[in-house]
């Protein structure tokens, strides 16, 4: 038996991460035979079409202009108060929800998924999400002792289930007394899929009648990751007021991030946002999460909070930044269309997209038909359902042409799996 010394707790598969993997092997092929032959849609991250990461240079220019003191200093463990305010502008942009809100810095939306998810489940809880999901939701719950349960996110129509959904917040409720859920959107990761008004509607509604009981405790965890590359930024915000004025025993966290919308990945900065209609469990919300922080990391990136600040504090810089990212956006949803329409046009399945950096295609053995793909010198990811297409790093060029590349590997796949049969 081969000596271990780490705690038991912390025994995991010796495995590297497959997205960065094979981000790696997409680079490598493409100094072999040249960017222009390969299709990296590995990255989660927007990319122009020459295969250089994009930032929004009035971030930058922000970021750099601070003073050494303003980078170097420690930042208060819950966050700058100014950083907080901005954090609430920016994410809600006058639609805040009735009620009281409190916001904890997090280093990114993965930080305010672990403070939110450590604070609000037992260990052994179930905690809901779709079918199709980002798998670190998985990964935090997991290293925390919580497992992933899942509702199917479409039904026939192509539409939110609603239905599945419902069967399995009831199954988990009334097993453990509290839930805690997450929904990706607008711009899930990785299908594209926005909820509508109507569908946040039926869920708010079904968590309203189950919470009339008031030994039930429901967390409803929005990850608004991709908000800011939504077609329509003042429409995909107006849900947040749905959040307001909601029964006691339902807590609403947002989760926003400085990554996407900010183009601030490695700057690791965001927060979780909480919403009551109780002052004190929002008091609660807030010093339970700040004491996780301490906990955890202490405290987050001063100058991201600083850049954030100053930016959406003065009319100018916002301005000047809220063009540029929405120049990046149209980019995206053309990419995104091009896909979808050489998808069509090739008679190739995926999944309803709406929004956002991702577009899914279903399939069986996506672990087998990715390496096949990857043999035509396109990349893109394995789920366990099927196969993840990253349009906000790919040329508009090139996502036109990826469908029927992915169609004719599907089809060879098939056709192997029905001789072999």
């Amino acid at each position: 038996m081969k000596l271990s010394m780490v705690a038991d707790h912390a025994k995991w598969p010796r495995e590297n991460d497959i997205i960065f993997n094979l981000s790696e092997r997409a680079q490598k092929a493409s100094e072999e035979v040249g960017k222009e032959n390969v299709i990296n849609a590995t990255i989660g991250a927007l990319i122009d079409d020459d295969g250089n990461l994009i930032t929004i240079k009035n971030v930058y220019d922000q970021f750099k202009s601070l003073p050494n003191r303003e980078i170097a200093a420690y930042a208060s463990i819950a966050g700058q108060d100014d950083y907080k305010e901005a954090v609430k502008k920016i994410c809600f942009a006058g639609n805040d929800p009735k009620g009281n809100i409190r916001v904890v810095a997090s280093p990114g939306g993965s930080g305010a998924i672990k403070l939110a998810m450590w604070n609000y489940t037992n260990e052994g809880d179930a905690i809901l999400t779709s079918d199709w999901y980002w798998s670190p939701y998985g990964i935090i719950g997991e290293e925390a002792g919580r497992k992933v349960a899942n509702f199917k996110l479409f039904n026939d129509k192509g539409e939110f289930n609603i239905e599945s959904f419902k069967e399995k917040f009831k199954e988990i409720i009334y097993k453990q007394g509290n839930i805690f859920i997450i929904i990706n959107s607008p711009g899930h990761n990785p299908t594209g899929y926005s909820v509508s008004d109507k569908e946040w509607d039926q869920i708010l509604d079904f968590s309203k009648k189950i919470a009339k009981d008031k030994s039930k405790k429901i967390v409803l965890f929005i990850d608004v990751a991709y908000i800011d590359y939504v077609k329509d930024d003042v429409a995909s915000r107006k849900f947040f007021k749905k959040f307001g004025n909601l029964p006691e025993n339902i807590l609403t966290i947002v989760a926003f991030s400085m990554s996407k919308g900010f183009t601030a990945y490695g700057m690791r900065m965001g927060a979780a946002i909480g919403i009551s209609s109780n002052e004190d469990i929002a008091e609660e919300f807030y010093f339970s999460l700040m004491h996780s922080c301490r906990a955890n990391w202490s405290n987050c990136n001063r100058a991201a909070m600083s850049t954030l600040t100053h930016i959406v504090d003065d009319s100018k810089k916002l301005k000047s930044y809220k063009e540029e990212k929405n120049k990046y956006k149209d980019m995206l949803v053309r990419r995104a269309e091009s896909f979808v329409q050489g998808a069509k046009e090739v008679e190739l399945e995926i999944l309803p997209y709406r929004d956002g950096f991702f577009i899914s295609i279903p399939c069986d053995n996506p672990k087998e038909v990715c390496e096949k793909l990857t043999e035509k010198n396109l990349y893109l990811v394995p789920l366990k359902m099927g196969l993840r297409f990253a349009v906000c790093a790919v040329s508009e060029e090139k996502c036109k042409k990826a469908p029927k590349i992915i169609k004719d590997v599907l089809e060879e796949n098939k056709s192997l799996s029905m001789n072999l049969a």
